[in-house]
């Protein structure tokens, strides 16, 4: 049976968050980290959202705003390591 186009973009969205958060504690530590292809991921989960109803695309908000928090910590994370 094939996801809801709701239940893909959810999908998604747990899946980025879990890597950006996986890729900022990877540089916390010290590890190097390839995020090539994150940005085609991000933009993909924003044209999926945007293509949503709009009653579905506000329940995509917290997903949205989770993952926003993710980037910023992975943000943090690689200043942080540029400025060693």
């Amino acid at each position: 049976m094939s996801q809801s186009p709701l239940d893909a973009v959810r999908a998604l969205a747990e899946q980025l968050t879990r890597t950006v958060t996986a890729a900022a504690d990877l540089l916390r530590s010290g590890r190097y980290v390839d995020l090539a292809g994150l940005d085609t991921q991000v933009g993909a989960l924003c044209a999926r959202s945007l293509d949503l109803p709009p009653d579905e695309g506000r329940r995509v908000r917290p997903w949205l705003v989770g993952l926003s928090g993710g980037v910023e910590a992975l943000s943090q994370a690689l200043t942080a390591r540029r400025a060693e």
